[in-house]
């Protein structure tokens, strides 16, 4: 019995230490590639090539989450408002509720699902077949060719499918209340222009696509920097960016959410 207790407490003893370890790896990762950043604007070409990697090639996923998750949005607050006798408010809810949380949220979670496993296999490939290596053995650094291009186009990436998200999930919200649920198209845009405002609703959005951005990306291309050079190595690299860059969205979801909001 004692000896169980004692070799449950190494496992978790170890578990902690080793994610101590991979949190300072990562740290120690971030600050070798912040610095390389800049260098990709003397290769635009790289940085463009990238974006389409992770962006254009995102974008039908957003495109299609975005219509039906304002649809279902609608139909939701439609059956909550008619109740009160305030299904006008109908747009009001849908563009708040996709403008402060669904809309980065959802485009972070997509993100890190399609584009950020795609980085880490790709990268993680190319460690496993040793190009990272032959890379350094050539002089070529590897932060400034293959991380930096990466990192800078997923960041940069992140915040636009975002604001597409948002206005394909207002249109979508749109379509069901006007033309399913028969409100007037002045009332769903008048609601929505006068109660919405920029600065508090859009702006605070896309402050949040622009943080889970910059932590899945970072996550991605960490994972497939540090992963082990074998085919389960990658595969459980690819899990890992998935799973926390999920679990970061949404971690950080509620610190963002109350730091902008506690005040109203």
């Amino acid at each position: 019995m004692i000896d169980h207790l004692i070799n449950s407490l190494r496992h978790i003893g170890q578990l902690t230490l080793n994610a101590f370890a991979r949190t300072g790896r990562g740290t120690v990762f971030l600050f070798q590639a912040l610095p390389a950043l800049p260098s990709v604007f003397m290769r635009p070409t790289l940085l463009i090539r990238q974006m389409y990697m992770v962006g254009v090639q995102t974008l039908l996923i957003i495109l299609v989450a975005g219509v039906f998750v304002g649809m279902v949005l609608a139909l939701q607050a439609y059956l909550v408002l008619v109740d009160f006798g305030a299904e006008e408010s109908i747009s009001l809810m849908v563009a708040l509720t996709i403008l402060r949380e669904l809309g980065p949220v959802f485009t972070g979670l997509l993100f890190a699902g399609r584009a950020g496993s795609a980085l880490t296999a790709e990268i993680g490939l190319m460690k496993s077949t040793e190009q990272l290596s032959g890379m350094e053995m050539m002089a070529v650094d590897p932060m400034r060719y293959v991380i930096a291009p990466r990192f800078l186009a997923g960041f940069i990436s992140v915040p636009l499918l975002t604001l597409i998200f948002m206005a394909i999930a207002i249109l979508g919200g749109y379509l069901v209340a006007t033309q399913l649920l028969g409100q007037y198209e002045g009332v769903f845009w008048s609601q929505l222009l006068i109660k919405v405002d920029f600065y508090d609703d859009v702006v605070n959005g896309i402050i949040k696509s622009v943080v889970f951005g910059f932590v899945v990306v970072w996550i991605a291309v960490y994972e497939g920097y540090d992963c082990l050079p074998t085919s389960e190595g990658l595969a459980q690299a690819t899990t890992r960016t998935v799973v926390h860059g999920s679990l970061a969205v949404l971690g950080l979801d509620f610190v963002l959410t109350a730091i902008m909001f506690a005040t109203e």
